[in-house]
């Protein structure tokens, strides 16, 4: 009952209630964003939904213009707090995760829940095995298993373990658990990077 009817009910109410806080935002970041890097608020990436349903996911812009998408050695994003591809106010948004509050539309549109596995993006699909690809059975959501747990830092082995585990275990309480223990690293500023104190060359040609 919960997983078919309530989950989707309750992000629905959700969503409505943060929504007027969403729009605030944006009257805000929008002009922060343009002034720090002209160029659009928004970041729509195309990424996987619940049955591998390609869909565009929406993210306040946190990178310069044309920043090259860098990759560590297991696929994951590489995440620096030296990464020059990131703007000033991008460091903000993303130390407080308020980049990813435009998900909220993805929420209404019924493409993501507040709580699921992280989407990918579409070519990650061929790094599944039989049991990842369980993790595509529900909604994609803005924090995850592994996002609460260990937010930026994790592996893409450990990310896929959560999803699964998620999937395979989605009940109220463990969406609970997973709000309350987003919300402490978010606060504490927990795990914002991986690769701390790490810079790359490309990124030197990109400012």
């Amino acid at each position: 009952m919960y997983c078919k009817y309530i989950k989707r009910i309750l992000d629905v109410i959700l969503a409505l209630i943060l929504f007027p806080f969403s729009v605030l935002l944006f009257l805000f970041t929008a002009p922060a964003i343009v002034l720090d890097d002209p160029g659009p608020v928004f970041y729509r990436g195309k990424r996987l939904g619940k049955r591998g349903r390609i869909f565009k996911m929406y993210k306040f812009r946190s990178m310069k213009v044309g920043a090259p998408d860098l990759r560590n050695e297991d696929g994951t994003t590489f995440n620096s707090e030296e990464d020059v591809r990131v703007t000033k106010i991008g460091k903000i948004l993303r130390k407080t995760s308020l980049d990813e509050v435009p998900q909220i539309l993805n929420i209404l549109k019924g493409e993501m829940s507040f709580i699921g596995p992280r989407p990918d993006l579409p070519d990650a699909v061929h790094l599944y095995t039989r049991k990842t690809r369980q993790k595509l059975k529900v909604l994609p959501g803005i924090t995850g298993y592994s996002q609460a747990y260990y937010r930026n830092a994790s592996t893409l082995e450990q990310r896929f373990s959560g999803d699964v585990y998620y999937a395979q275990n989605l009940s109220f309480f463990l969406d609970l658990r997973i709000m309350f223990q987003t919300i402490k690293v978010v606060f504490m500023k927990e795990n914002v990077y991986r690769n701390k104190g790490e810079t790359n060359e490309t990124d030197k040609r990109c400012v």
